[in-house]
């Protein structure tokens, strides 16, 4: 299963100058328990947003260049490689975590989004793409517990691929 995994704004802003334009510890945290023990698959700007790989997961870099791998990371250059890797352990969850161009390419063959919808507009240079939601149902949506941390309104909200 090919899974993309986010936090968007309102008007769908999804990054600023290569980092989140907001701060939940609470998405921060799903961000981790759905990821831990997985593979994340991000593109060349997100790769470059990271101090380094993260930890305790099969970190894996999509990028068009050719680049010697970076180390703690896994190389691969085209969506074909996602889905070929999908493909040979279909059982698995694959995280496609950014950037907007991945994303804008995943979302063609993806079977789940995990959104964290902050209801809040941000100023960012970094868009969730737009996406037909009539080939989506949501199957689960959870208000975040707002505080004095997590001080805006937002939903973790899962959408499943409808079958055709």
């Amino acid at each position: 299963m090919i899974s993309l995994l986010f936090a968007m704004s309102a008007n769908r802003v999804i990054g600023k100058d290569q980092q989140l334009p907001w701060h939940l510890p609470k998405d921060l945290k799903f961000f981790k328990e759905k990821t831990t023990g997985q593979t994340i698959i991000m593109g060349r700007k997100t790769f470059e947003s990271m101090n380094a790989p993260l930890p305790n997961r099969h970190n894996v870099l999509l990028t068009s260049k050719e680049i010697e791998n970076p180390e703690g990371y896994q190389v691969i250059h085209s969506m074909k490689d996602i889905q070929a890797m999908e493909a040979g352990d279909p059982d698995t969850e694959w995280f496609v975590i950014g950037g907007e161009g991945v994303f804008r390419e995943a979302l063609t063959f993806a079977d789940r989004i995990y959104m964290t919808y902050i209801d809040k507009t941000f100023e960012g240079d970094t868009f969730f793409p737009e996406f037909d939601e009539s080939k989506w149902e949501i199957t689960s949506r959870v208000k975040g517990e707002r505080d004095e941390k997590n001080p805006y309104d937002y939903y973790f909200i899962q959408y499943d691929r409808k079958k055709s």
